[in-house]
């Protein structure tokens, strides 16, 4: 299967092709560790709102999703994560060292959220 570009249809498929977790046993593991994506979506939106920042607990999720997904956690995240909260998650990624090197055009066109990365720099 290619994976040009994720969408409905494929974004499951893509996650099971990069998942690589060797304590998950069950389904259920995998689910679990798919709710990852919805809880910094979830971290990034009331940071947004209020902007109250909760670094370390986006950064164990970040960590943990790129523990089990590896280099497919980028695209993952960019396809699971609203764009409006793009710029945030970002400095994330650039600051766990995760940014894709080749020109992903959108990616790299996309700003990173300065009060965040400030934020990161501080740890």
């Amino acid at each position: 299967m290619k994976f040009d570009e994720l969408n409905e249809d494929n974004y499951m498929m893509f996650a099971i092709k990069h998942y690589e977790n060797p304590q998950a046993i069950t389904q259920e593991d995998f689910y679990d560790d798919m709710k990852r994506f919805k809880y910094v979506k979830r971290l990034l939106r009331r940071y947004k709102k209020t902007g109250v920042l909760k670094t370390h607990l986006l950064l164990n999720h970040f960590i943990s999703i790129y523990n089990v997904f590896g280099d497919g956690a980028t695209p993952l995240l960019f396809y699971k994560i609203d764009p409006d909260l793009w710029s945030a998650m970002k400095s994330f990624i650039i600051y766990l060292g995760r940014l894709p090197d080749y020109p992903k055009g959108e990616i790299h066109d996309i700003q990173v959220d300065i009060e965040c990365f400030r934020e990161l720099k501080l740890i």
